[in-house]
């Protein structure tokens, strides 16, 4: 860019499922320079709508929404417009809120006490290729990926049975393996919602009442591999 040169402001859609909140970040934003608010969404379908129709350059999203949550919404936005960087911006900061959205292809994270120098920044990070992350926020994922990984015994059936899905099998035998909700959210890169959804389908097609049916079953059929001795 030359000396003296105006950038142009930065595209963004704003999506959170309070009204309030969005409205006031977006009022907060057109504030702030740089910046052009170009669409609010209430949720995640109608943020990758948004999108897919406004092209923007960022999305700043909520993570707790109805109908598509903001991990679903990140990863469509990511797969279908990847012109496009989503920023969290939300009330969370768990392992269960951060980790899913960034692998589901954020490239920023910020909790909603943010200050408007600190969007303006993330907003620019992501725009430049780096990564916008608040403090707190770099710090825990220095810490989590330090932690060892644990990796299950899954077996690897011919057929998934009982007109399971392949992501219900891998459900299934992740429970089989004593991971809780959070922890298999954690593993298949989707929010605990998402696995919640998972889990009722397969104990619909299944006839399973409970987890400790859903290890017998998962043994039965081979989903997961016995332990060793």
């Amino acid at each position: 860019m030359t000396e003296g040169a105006e950038r142009r402001p930065a595209r963004v859609v704003v999506a959170d499922d309070q009204t309030v909140v969005r409205e006031g970040i977006v009022m907060l934003l057109g504030l702030l320079p740089g910046i052009e608010v170009v669409g609010s969404a209430g949720d995640g379908d109608e943020a990758v709508r948004l999108v897919a129709e406004l092209a923007p350059d960022v999305v700043l999203m909520d993570l707790r929404m109805p109908r598509c949550d903001g991990v679903e919404a990140t990863r469509r936005i990511r797969s279908e417009h990847p012109g496009t960087q989503v920023v969290i911006l939300t009330t969370y900061a768990d392992d269960e809120s951060l980790f899913p959205a960034l692998r589901a292809g954020a490239r920023g994270y910020l909790t909603k006490d943010a200050g408007g120098d600190e969007i303006v920044r993330a907003v620019e990070s992501v725009l430049s290729g780096e990564a916008g992350l608040a403090p707190s926020i770099q710090r825990r994922l220095l810490e989590r990926l330090s932690e060892p990984q644990r990796e299950p015994r899954v077996a690897a059936p011919a057929e998934a049975p009982d007109g399971l899905t392949a992501r219900e099998t891998e459900v299934l035998a992740l429970i089989a393996e004593g991971l809780t909700n959070q922890e298999i959210a954690r593993k298949l890169h989707v929010s605990t919602a998402t696995v919640k959804t998972h889990i009722n389908n397969l104990f619909a097609k299944t006839g399973l009442k409970d987890r400790a049916q859903a290890v017998r079953y998962a043994y039965a059929k081979g989903l997961v591999a016995p332990p060793a001795g």
